[in-house]
């Protein structure tokens, strides 16, 4: 992982956290972009919690780069180490209060010291996103069947309309999961 740039270790850092909230049971949307406040959306019965995941390389970094007037309210933060090939990633969870009080700010950076969040206060502290859980209107849900949108048919040369409710498993074409 030496030749890894920072980009690739943020995005590595997403997908590891996605897939240990997926293993917790959550339903996990990824947002897109580089400068996006939210990296992950989770669910879970209905109530959902958004995620910022921070990754470092490995333990020779010194920290997370973080400046304390971009941490948000109401969002947990994952910090990731994500450490060589044959180690499995260490993860440190953070509410918006203790990630703010944990930043050393100067005045043209922040960071987080890898060394500030080793402990049982931070170390795989998942039930931090299981608290923060909260309900809203919106949901994750998986596909199970194809969908299609309204008004999309014409341009297609449909003879019927075109609903936003799914396609009933007669019509579908092609093979069946």
């Amino acid at each position: 992982m030496e030749n890894t740039d920072r980009n690739s270790s943020h995005l590595a850092g997403e997908y590891f956290v996605a897939a240990e909230l997926y293993r917790r049971g959550y339903s996990v949307a990824m947002t897109l972009g580089n400068a996006k406040a939210i990296d992950l959306f989770a669910e879970r019965q209905e109530r959902t919690v958004n995620v910022q995941v921070k990754a470092i390389r490995d333990k020779k970094s010194v920290g997370w780069p973080m400046m304390k007037d971009r941490i948000m309210d109401n969002i947990i933060y994952v910090f990731v180490c994500l450490n060589a090939p044959d180690t499995a990633p260490e993860y440190f969870i953070c509410t918006s209060n203790e990630a703010r009080a944990k930043v050393k700010q100067y005045s043209t950076r922040g960071i987080i010291n890898l060394g500030d969040l080793k402990s049982d206060d931070y170390r795989n502290r998942w039930d931090k996103v299981e608290a923060s859980l909260s309900s809203v209107g919106v949901r994750i849900v998986p596909a199970n069947q194809p969908s299609s949108f309204v008004g999309a048919g014409k341009h297609f040369g449909m003879k019927k309309p075109v609903s936003p409710d799914p396609i009933p498993r007669s019509e579908w074409k092609g093979s069946l999961p």
